[in-house]
């Protein structure tokens, strides 16, 4: 192998698989989720034409940027704590916390980790019940949140 071949695949960066990943929601025990979706972040646009402007077009700026929900799958156990977690909710004591969600690598090493700010649960779904499957039981958990970080550790 040539030297410029062996450093064209030393330098190589290959993507991450999406199927290695924990999430670690501060002061609830939930592990093992199977799906985590939501994580985006956007900018809104607002159109400015000043008075003063002799052109017939608008300028773009950016206005408020918006996190969307992030929702959380995992197979129905006898752990309640994200039921409970909503459940609190429910009566009237929402508890906000930290959520990381680590991307791990083959080795399991974190290399990308996204933190949400302030979650709390906005909605929890069971799973569908139907007598002629086999499928697991999923249950949903969809959290509100205040802000979307990214790192690399």
């Amino acid at each position: 192998m040539s030297s410029a071949t062996q450093q064209a695949s030393v330098s190589r960066n290959d993507p991450f698989t999406a199927g290695n990943f924990r999430v670690e929601i501060q002061g609830i025990t939930a592990t093992s989720f199977s799906e985590v979706r939501g994580l985006e972040i956007s900018i809104d646009v607002v159109d400015y034409r000043p008075g003063d402007s002799k052109l017939n077009t608008e300028q773009k700026l950016p206005g408020m940027y918006k996190t969307t929900d992030v929702t959380l799958k995992r197979g129905l156990t006898r752990d309640l704590s994200l039921w409970n977690w909503i459940n609190s909710g429910l009566n009237g004591n929402v508890n906000r916390t930290s959520v990381a969600i680590t991307l791990l690598d083959q080795a399991d090493n974190p290399v990308l980790v996204w933190k949400l700010r302030n979650a709390w649960p906005r909605k929890w779904s069971g799973p569908i019940l139907n007598a002629g499957c086999s499928d697991v039981a999923i249950e949903e958990l969809e959290l509100a949140h205040e802000g979307l970080e990214l790192s690399a550790p």
